[in-house]
């Protein structure tokens, strides 16, 4: 993380995971010495006093958590699927840590609109359910990679987060019998075990039993053996987050039964890793 002020940007619909989300950013921002934005949004100008009411509660549960850490609120009259991308522009958010409420609330997510919230924003996302954050922080962070030379970018994130809780980094690759594939894949392990070498983070690396027909299978699965707190994904294809696992099953991993929160990324247009901070 960087030494300029971070700005944490909360979406909350008022409900029990739109709270868990809050808890992961008042912890988020404990560790980053960041400040925390609450945002709501209504439909209608008429609704939009209520609605700071409302926040107001929320922002005074909020600092209960942390009292020290400056806690905003912002309403919004619009739709949630452009205001969560421009008030992140507006305020410089470095990073959106949002809710999601499981199957049935997965249309905020997975239709062509909402898709825009994530794949239009070059603000990184914490997706969670309702998995409160642990007091260490993300202590454990499974990191899949695959072909895409994109999704080396996202370790300089991983790695920010891994020193800033001192986490354990899990790289996992599908495994490939293909010769070529096979050593690419090698190839990014080894880029990836050097890069955190040379930064002091902890780590290892695995290759799946799993080819990247089944890789988000064995992204979860691995992720649950090692108890993680935190899987990183690249999104690289428009209109799917998860492209960096091949398919679209961002379903299944968004609402993993073990409630792993997710943190979700788009690639800088640029052909070399490394260009990933925290604004």
């Amino acid at each position: 993380m960087t030494a300029q002020k971070n700005k944490i940007l909360v979406p909350t619909d008022f409900t029990k995971v739109a709270d868990v989300a809050i808890n992961h950013a008042m912890k988020l921002a404990e560790h980053t010495a960041a400040e925390v934005y609450l945002l709501h949004v209504v439909p209608k100008q008429n609704e939009v006093d209520e609605a700071r009411q409302r926040l107001e509660i929320e922002v005074e549960r909020a600092r209960k958590w942390n009292s020290s850490i400056p806690v905003h609120k912002l309403v919004r009259v619009g739709s949630i699927f452009d205001d969560i991308g421009d008030a992140a522009a507006e305020i410089a958010a470095s990073l959106i840590v949002m809710g999601t409420h499981g199957m049935r609330g997965m249309q905020f997510l997975t239709g062509s609109r909402a898709l825009r919230v994530i794949t239009s924003s070059n603000v990184p996302f914490i997706v969670v359910q309702e998995r409160s954050i642990k007091d260490g922080g993300y202590d454990s962070i499974v990191v899949p990679l695959d072909l895409h030379k994109e999704t080396r970018q996202k370790l300089t994130i991983v790695a920010d987060m891994a020193k800033t809780f001192n986490s354990k980094v899990h790289l996992i690759t599908p495994h490939e019998e293909d010769e070529f594939l096979k050593k690419q894949l090698i190839n990014h392990i080894k880029f990836a075990n050097q890069y955190l070498d040379e930064r002091g983070i902890k780590h290892d690396a695995v290759i799946a039993s799993e080819d990247s027909g089944d890789f988000v299978k064995a992204v979860i699965k691995h992720a649950v053996a090692v108890d993680a707190d935190l899987i990183t994904i690249m999104n690289l294809a428009q209109g799917n987050i998860f492209g960096v696992l091949g398919v679209p099953y961002e379903q299944e991993i968004i609402t993993n039964e073990a409630q792993i929160p997710v943190m979700c990324m788009n690639p800088r247009e640029t052909s070399t890793g490394g260009g990933w901070t925290f604004q």
